[in-house]
């Protein structure tokens, strides 16, 4: 039977597959739909290039990203804003329009830190992915974006304390802040090993981030094969919305 249909709204190409990788492989295994919106790039840049490799790995389409500029790249999207200097209306609306036209059960995004490194494009695509999971199932709401959907759950991904003891030495080596989550707030902690050859295909996929010494891809090519796979064969999430759900899931649950 397939798992519920999911649509991951990540800031930058490459926080799909570090971040949500093995949850968008098993559910595209089951049969379900996935897809991934990207807040920043745009087609025609190499790294919109490398996303597309990176999601025909995990199954998850086409690109669909709302053309926004990278905070620290502004070639990412030439003669377009900055994501986080955008109007909040305005993204809103386009991601209520992904969401409508793909019609997702799941939505999985940042957490309210913006993950280990609190960057402000991942809080920010957290802020406008929550706002407009609540929009979408409204029909008065953007009205020119389609017919109301809403979703059944939102997700948004995160690292607890307990699971830092190999990434946060590594972070703090190239002079990265870590920001993690208590472990109760954590609801749903996702064994992704089977998944890891399609995860790490994706990750690998993203090669200018891989090449470069900082960036959490470069950083994991470098490791042994088992000190890797234990840093990203788990995935742990924080359910937002809308119908509750017990705690303690071990997949992503409508």
């Amino acid at each position: 039977m397939p798992l519920p249909s999911l649509l991951g709204v990540f800031a930058h190409p490459d926080d799909e597959a570090l971040l949500a990788g093995g949850a968008l492989a098993q559910h595209a295994a089951s049969g379900a739909r996935t897809a991934v919106v990207t807040t920043t790039w745009v087609p025609g840049t190499a790294r919109a290039a490398e996303l597309a490799d990176a999601l025909a790995a995990l199954g998850a389409g086409e690109p669909r990203m709302l053309g926004y500029a990278d905070h620290r790249v502004p070639d990412s999207a030439p003669g377009r804003p900055r994501l986080c200097d955008s109007p909040l209306d305005e993204a809103v609306g386009r991601l209520v329009g992904h969401l409508r036209r793909f019609r997702p059960r799941i939505v999985v995004t940042h957490d309210a830190y913006g993950q280990l490194t609190g960057h402000p494009d991942h809080r920010h695509t957290h802020r406008v992915t929550a706002l407009a999971v609540s929009a979408s199932g409204l029909e008065h709401l953007y009205p020119e974006a389609g017919a109301p959907w809403q979703p059944h759950a939102l997700y948004a991904a995160t690292h607890p304390h307990s699971a830092l003891a190999d990434l946060a030495p590594l972070l703090a080596g190239v002079g990265k802040s870590v920001l993690s989550v208590p472990d109760h707030l954590v609801s749903a902690t996702v064994d992704v090993r089977p998944w890891l050859g399609a995860k790490w295909a994706a990750v690998l996929a993203h090669r200018s981030e891989v090449a470069r010494e900082r960036a959490l891809p470069g950083i994991l090519s470098r490791l042994p094969a088992g000190t890797r796979d234990r840093v990203i064969g788990t995935e742990y999430f924080i359910r937002l919305h809308t119908h509750p759900a017990a705690r303690g899931l071990t997949r992503l649950a409508a």
